[in-house]
């Protein structure tokens, strides 16, 4: 996410904090460079012209000049400007009616009846009881597709019945959430390849009937300068009230994500990450301006942590870290809870200096580590339990038998061993109060 335009703009600030002074030349390149990283990420040119401007007004101030840290001034005032440009604060539904309705709306193919599966997930796993609509009439397959979410979701669902119309089908669902007490109701409307007046005049029977407060449009964010005037144009024509981006991990320039919120002035209310369904997230303009900085996301890293791993379990490893008595069974479960995470992409996406790091070399990484975390999950899982707690008894002999029922080498089996007695011999010197102290801040950390 954001790949080519964090490089880019990194690049032009490791060259500005190399200057000892900033003076009206050195401002005006590293300008330059930051319009020339933003129109080639597929920001909207005049998105980029306005935000070009404001940054001039205030680096050229004596704020920047006459600061012992020019540098860093400039990169605090670009910091700011992006955060602006995103929207300041995380803006979430409007709840304030009961059901919550949402409707989505969307051109084909961008994503939207997956993300209204992400999404009843999501409010389902808060303890909300959601009903889905399909409202795509004239496909059957988006409506079994919507079926099929909501079971994965284990939310309800409602489809049409042959001959109802869009308006007939959203009142029937509305009477039903009412009676049956429903928190939240997303009503999944039909894709268009354009907008016209039979979908504006859908959507607005369809939010009168049902007095859904949210008309969300959901953009594919890899289409770039197309996604901006689609969203334009939805939010002329149906007054849109947010956005759903989906596919951020897939498009390295992320222009659309910078443009949409300025030309439309509709807060992106979520953004899609991935193909799992837990992979639609809120959207942090703050935490998104990090990250295109290089400066990663810790926050949003200590959340998936706190909601991937048990808390139970985090105090036994602390335990057993402080008692000395680590085993291979330990070390196997937080290989397991590690995966829970998310690809080793997205972790690294989120650590401070990654995004930083080139594309290629990122996912080589990425590759290699989560190779790496499959080979040495079949390796323990091919020991015998007694092996698994007692790693000191794995001769020769027992590596040959355990690399061959895993399908590796022995030098790999060995590789595993040398890494966990390694983190042993850390645990050892972390038994003192201070590393105590440590250790029970991090597992509090960690498990929430």
């Amino acid at each position: 996410m954001f790949d080519q335009l964090s490089g880019s703009l990194q690049k032009t600030f490791k060259n500005l904090r190399g200057q000892g002074k900033l003076t009206e030349d050195n401002i005006k390149e590293a300008l330059r460079e930051v319009r020339m990283a933003l129109l080639e990420a597929d920001v909207h040119f005049q998105v980029v012209k306005d935000f070009v401007k404001r940054v001039r007004e205030k680096v050229m101030g004596e704020d920047v000049l006459l600061s012992v840290s020019p540098g860093q001034q400039f990169v605090k005032h670009v910091q700011d400007e992006l955060v602006s440009l995103l929207g300041e604060d995380s803006v979430d539904f409007d709840k304030s009616s009961k059901p919550m309705g949402i409707v989505m709306l969307g051109l084909h193919g961008v994503g939207k009846t997956t993300s209204t599966g992400k999404l009843a997930r999501r409010y389902a796993k808060e303890g909300k009881k959601v009903l889905l609509v399909g409202c795509d009439i004239r496909r059957p397959a988006a409506v079994d597709q919507l079926r099929v979410l909501a079971g994965q979701a284990g939310v309800d669902m409602q489809g049409p019945v042959p001959g109802e119309s869009v308006k007939a089908l959203g009142l029937r669902a509305y009477q039903e959430a009412q009676m049956g007490g429903y928190d939240v109701v997303i009503y999944d409307t039909g894709g268009r390849l354009q907008i016209d007046e039979e979908l504006v005049r859908e959507v607005a029977e369809l939010t009168q009937v049902t007095q859904a407060k949210n008309k969300v449009l959901v953009i594919d964010a890899a289409m770039g300068q197309e996604s901006v005037s689609v969203a334009e144009t939805f939010n002329e024509r149906c007054g849109l009230t947010g956005l759903i981006l989906t596919k951020l991990d897939g498009d390295a320039r992320g222009g659309a994500a910078l443009s949409v919120r300025a030309v439309t002035g509709c807060p992106i209310l979520m953004v899609g990450v991935g193909e799992k369904q837990e992979d639609l997230q809120p959207f942090y303009p703050d935490r998104m301006a990090d990250r295109i900085l290089g400066m990663g996301d810790v926050v949003s890293l200590v959340e998936k942590a706190q909601e991937a791993f048990d808390e139970d379990d985090m105090l036994s490893l602390q335990e057993r870290m402080l008692s000395g008595k680590l085993n291979l069974e330990d070390m196997l479960k937080q290989i397991r809870q590690m995966k829970k995470l998310g690809s080793m992409g997205q972790i690294m996406d989120l650590m401070p200096g990654m995004p930083s790091i080139s594309a290629e070399e990122k996912q080589k990484a990425a590759d290699q580590g989560q190779l790496q975390s499959k080979r040495f999950e079949a390796i323990i899982l091919s020991m015998t339990p007694e092996e698994r707690k007692r790693p000191q008894i794995l001769n020769s002999k027992r590596r040959i038998r355990i690399a061959q029922g895993s399908g590796t080498r022995v030098k790999d089996v060995n590789d595993l061993i040398k890494q966990f007695s390694q983190a042993k011999k850390m645990t050892k010197k972390m038994r003192g109060l201070k590393g105590m102290k440590n250790m029970q801040k991090m597992a509090r950390m960690m498990g929430g």
